[in-house]
């Protein structure tokens, strides 16, 4: 068995689907761990090409002490996938006093919790439903029935 290489630097980035350049926020994180940005860029763009164009996706990239990189790619946020099944820029301001900017229904709440399963931290779909609904209510979005 080869011996694991160890990991000096663990980076953290969202980076639009198919769209990474060395532009920031990409170019100057991965600078400072010493990883070959462009390198980084063609395989994050060729790992997402069949994803949504720029839906934002989560990336965390380990740089190994030979300066050599591997990265693990996550699915959307959440908030992201609300607001594109409401069709929304942006949540609401002052979500517990305004009044809902949006309504979702609860079949739109279970096909996210569905999709974003392996991201998040439950096993159970009721749990993954809880945790949607719960930043539906922090976006001030209604959650209805149907």
């Amino acid at each position: 068995m080869a011996p694991k290489k160890e990991v000096v630097k663990v980076v953290k980035l969202q980076v639009p689907a198919g769209a990474a350049n060395p532009s920031p926020p990409v170019g100057p994180a991965l600078g400072q761990a010493g990883v070959n940005i462009m390198d980084f860029c063609k395989q994050f763009n060729d790992k997402t090409k069949d994803v949504e164009k720029n839906s934002p996706i989560p990336v965390v990239i380990y740089v190994y002490k030979d300066k050599s990189f591997s990265f693990e790619t996550k699915l959307p946020p959440v908030s992201y996938l609300i607001k594109k099944a409401c069709n929304l820029k942006s949540g609401a301001k002052n979500p517990n006093k305004d009044p809902a900017v949006a309504k979702i229904k609860m079949s739109q709440v279970k096909q996210i919790a569905e999709f974003k399963m392996p991201d998040l931290n439950c096993t159970e779909l009721n749990s993954a439903m809880n945790i949607v609904k719960g930043q539906c209510k922090s976006m001030g979005i209604e959650v209805v029935e149907g």
